[in-house]
């Protein structure tokens, strides 16, 4: 029996926790291989190039400096972001990932008996962050493996704080195109915040990008935008991202952080992973032809892949977590979905070309002897 259970809010004691995936070195003991050589990590959608070559020359040059604290505000980071979006440097802040931003949002605004929006199928921690503070998340239908932005809309009720827009969507890698974000804003309630979590934007081409930024320099509505270094950058071991809106929405957010939440190395890293044009058009090559090689291969094997703008892929199969299970032991780690109300699906991150061929291989031979 638990000592400390009786004591907690009993919210909190009920709640299951967010299950990340195992570590490499882990997964090579059980297998018995002494060291991770020839383990492919697929699971997790992480940038397959590493990080920004800038910002790695940029990492070396802080290590000296680790004995400071970070600075508070982030004012060269947030300098930066500003000047790539236009916009002012009240306009944006610093966070662990956009994983703190939600809890932080959800910590400013929403109370026991509120509600959060969100569309089936969507990333888990949304609903986790909505039972930290007691709330209820409703999800939505969607459209096949889309989000149904008609019906997020018909969820909301009067005790509506906040609607998440995941997009492009964690799991399923579908994304809502602008002319469908368009007619959502004109019709999104006044009493609701619109959070556009687009931490996969920028692994799309420019021209396939939607802008959110435009209805927060409007500020005719309450909208935040969420983006982060983890993927596009290849940043995803120091966990920065950032939260664009209007500045008394930023203040309000200041005011419920920790000081120092964003790492001197990590603001280093951002803010010259920002400058390194060449290494983001190499990401967005590598994502492109590796989705074609992925999903060509995966058909040939008789599976129907869902078509994704990102770096991952999501794919059904009946025996997801024996298929899993199957990958690993050929040195492939994948992600099954149940955690993600997907019992039946696995995503697998888009790799190198080598890395997405010792999948498929594996994935053949897998498949081969679960039939």
């Amino acid at each position: 029996m638990s000592l400390f259970a009786p004591l907690a809010k009993a919210w909190i004691a009920e709640q299951k926790p967010y299950q990340p995936g195992r570590p490499l070195e882990e997964v090579a003991r059980e297998l018995g291989l002494g060291d991770v050589a020839g383990i492919v990590k697929l699971a997790s959608n992480e940038n397959s190039l590493g990080p920004s070559p800038k910002a790695q020359v940029a990492m070396h040059q802080a290590i000296e400096h680790m004995h400071l604290y970070p600075d508070g505000g982030s004012f060269y980071l947030r300098q930066a972001i500003a000047r790539k979006f236009d916009i002012t440097d009240d306009m944006v802040m610093l966070g662990c990932g956009c994983n703190e931003h939600a809890v932080l949002l959800a910590h400013a605004f929403m109370s026991k008996g509120d509600n959060l929006v969100v569309s089936q199928r969507s990333f888990v921690v949304y609903k986790l962050v909505a039972a930290l503070y007691n709330a209820q998340c409703l999800e939505a239908p969607m459209k096949g493996m889309t989000h149904d932005l008609d019906a997020m809309l018909a969820a909301v009720t009067p005790r509506t704080r906040m609607i998440v827009v995941g997009n492009p969507n964690n799991p399923t890698g579908t994304m809502v195109g602008q002319a469908d974000i368009e007619r959502f804003m004109e019709r999104v309630p006044d009493h609701v915040l619109t959070v556009f979590d687009e931490a996969y934007m920028e692994l799309l081409d420019p021209a396939d990008q939607v802008d959110t930024i435009r209805y927060v320099k409007a500020a005719q509505k309450p909208v935040v935008t969420l983006r982060t270094f983890s993927k596009a950058y290849g940043l995803a071991g120091l966990r920065v991202g950032y939260a664009i809106a209007p500045p008394d929405a930023i203040d309000l957010l200041n005011k419920v952080r920790q000081p120092f939440n964003v790492n001197a190395m990590a603001q280093a890293a951002a803010v010259a992973a920002l400058e390194d044009d060449e290494h983001l058009a190499a990401t967005r090559h590598m994502l492109k032809a590796g989705r074609v090689q992925l999903i060509a291969g995966m058909r040939q094997l008789g599976l129907d892949p869902v078509e994704s703008v990102t770096n991952f892929i999501l794919f059904p199969c009946a025996k997801a977590g024996e298929l899993t299970e199957a990958l690993t032991k050929r040195k492939v780690i994948v992600r099954p979905m149940a955690g993600f109300g997907l019992p039946q699906h696995v995503r697998v991150s888009v790799g190198t070309a080598a890395e997405n061929d010792q999948f498929l291989a594996a994935l053949a031979a897998a498949l081969a002897e679960l039939q």
